[in-house]
């Protein structure tokens, strides 16, 4: 009686490499957690995770907007000076009482729906580069809130804090709205015509528009949802510091298009996905975590950031390419 062939069980070395490229910035999220767990006393401790996703929520929130503009092609440098202008004007409207709580987000999240219809008219109608466009936009929202506001304003109704500081099941309300958010973004890039379209555009706006496709409404919308991401991440901001202030959301910008890119959607759009930016939005987040546990310099930080942003996406880029 013959023996059963044997299958071979061993991958080859395309197989595993084609895998990575199929798993994106995974494996270096898994490999930086691991990494830290071993090497960082104290990382590795429940509280410590939780604190991770907390510190995660405002720049996942923003950076999941940002997603929507930096897959058709675009990007939004206006989402910081948005985000600080936003939290200025709800936690006025709030004026401490909690009957104001649901117009004052409604105020913020119609902010955040105008600025971005703004940035996409001015981009689509205009023909205007969105780099000069967004930035033209946070220009002029850094004149008005530098003009009226020089320190906080307004004030926070105490229930409203339980935005920031409740918890349910030990885990902090905000990782339930980042999750969300991260749930319904990648149900609408997937499933929806709009998301398809969003891909296409960013893959090539003119065979697109000759595909019928109505290249301008799709640019404007991704820059609507941009807006209401960075409208969403405002309100978690005030709820955690009681307040609005003219600077609350500095350096939000340059963040969220780095935990984008670091999850793997290239500037040059087409291509990246909802659970590429939250993975990327916890690199950066670990990274601010084990730093403070070794007491690096904030200085020191930038340039580690810096290094480590560069090699993770050359590597992920050397992946792609091969």
């Amino acid at each position: 009686m013959e023996a059963a062939p044997q299958v071979e069980s061993r991958w080859t070395a395309g197989q595993v490499s084609g895998y990575l490229r199929r798993m994106g910035i995974f494996p270096i999220l898994a490999l930086l957690v691991v990494a830290s767990s071993l090497f960082v006393p104290g990382f590795a401790t429940p509280e410590n995770i939780v604190n991770v996703f907390q510190r995660s929520v405002t720049l996942g929130l923003v950076s999941i907007g940002q997603t929507f503009a930096i897959i058709c092609g675009s990007l939004d440098l206006s989402v910081g000076y948005s985000i600080s202008t936003i939290s200025v004007v709800t936690a006025i409207a709030m004026n401490n009482r909690t009957e104001n709580i649901v117009p004052a987000v409604l105020i913020a999240l119609a902010i955040g729906i105008i600025v971005g219809l703004v940035n996409g008219l001015i981009i689509t109608k205009l023909k205007i580069n969105a780099f000069i466009a967004t930035l033209g936009t946070s220009l002029v929202l850094q004149g008005v809130l530098f003009s009226g506001f020089d320190n906080y304003a307004g004030k926070v109704p105490e229930v409203f804090q339980t935005l920031a500081y409740g918890e349910i099941a030990g885990i902090p309300l905000g990782v339930y709205l980042f999750l969300a958010t991260a749930l319904i973004a990648f149900l609408i890039l997937r499933f929806t015509k709009f998301g398809y379209h969003l891909y296409a555009v960013g893959g090539n706006s003119d065979v697109s528009r000759l595909s019928g496709v109505r290249t301008d409404r799709v640019v404007i919308i991704a820059h609507i949802l941009t807006g209401l991401g960075a409208a969403l991440a405002a309100v978690v901001l005030i709820a955690r510091l009681r307040a609005g202030g003219p600077l609350v959301g500095a350096g939000y910008d340059l963040d969220s298009i780095s935990a984008v890119v670091v999850g793997g959607a290239p500037l040059a759009g087409g291509k990246g996905g909802v659970w590429g930016t939250v993975a990327g939005v916890l690199i950066v987040s670990i990274l601010a975590n084990v730093f403070n546990f070794l007491n690096v310099g904030a200085f020191a930080q930038d340039v580690l950031r810096g290094i480590v942003l560069i090699v993770a996406v050359a590597i992920y880029s050397y992946r792609s390419s091969r």
